[in-house]
């Protein structure tokens, strides 16, 4: 296995809108880096409430997840460029590219550490080959105070492995339950 540098990404690797490295004063880093590319967040959240709408004590279930935990936010109707994440809860959200991942690369997603350094963790788990669409993003306030995210800027890092070989089976071999995801996609089990 070997890490792609900045040519090889734009040639292996599908990234819709893709932006090349170069400085953004005032904003979080986002684009081709020298071995990955920093995804953006977008303008739309889930913001999880510990109070359903139902009134019902609150307990995360990931085989029962469901959205009356989620308050949705998108930043285009607030007029701000930023949504507030509350004190230890979770925002998920997607990145504004859409990515396909070749058969013979798996990609993974690891917070920046603009964010990090403010005790905002970003979780994603792998891409794994021939994966498609934009990614749902978690990102953990793990600080007493509310937190504030920048839609349209930098949020994580993609690094992207390539096998020696191609894999027997891909993502969309396996048909994958996340394959093509539009919008913010929440826990499922099929």
């Amino acid at each position: 296995m070997g890490v792609l540098c900045d040519s090889q990404i734009r040639e292996r690797v599908h990234i819709a809108p893709f932006e090349p490295a170069q400085k953004r004063p005032g904003r979080i880093s986002y684009g081709v880096s020298s071995y990955g590319y920093d995804v953006r967040v977008g303008s739309r959240f889930k913001i999880f409430s510990a109070t359903p709408r139902h009134g019902d004590i609150a307990v995360v279930d990931p085989k029962r997840f469901s959205d009356e935990f989620m308050v949705e936010v998108d930043v285009n109707d607030t007029g701000k460029d930023f949504v507030i994440v509350p004190p230890n809860s979770f925002a998920l959200c997607e990145t504004v590219e859409t990515i396909e991942v070749p058969r013979d690369i798996l990609v993974i997603c690891v917070g920046k550490s603009t964010y990090a350094r403010c005790g905002l963790i970003v979780n994603v788990t792998p891409l794994e080959p021939e994966w498609r669409g934009k990614v749902t993003l978690e990102i953990s306030n793990t600080t007493p105070l509310p937190a504030r995210i920048y839609a349209g800027e930098g949020i994580a890092q993609l690094i992207f492995l390539k096998a020696d070989q191609v894999c027997g089976t891909s993502y969309a071999d396996k048909g994958g339950k996340y394959q093509d995801q539009e919008g913010l996609t929440l826990p499922r089990v099929d």
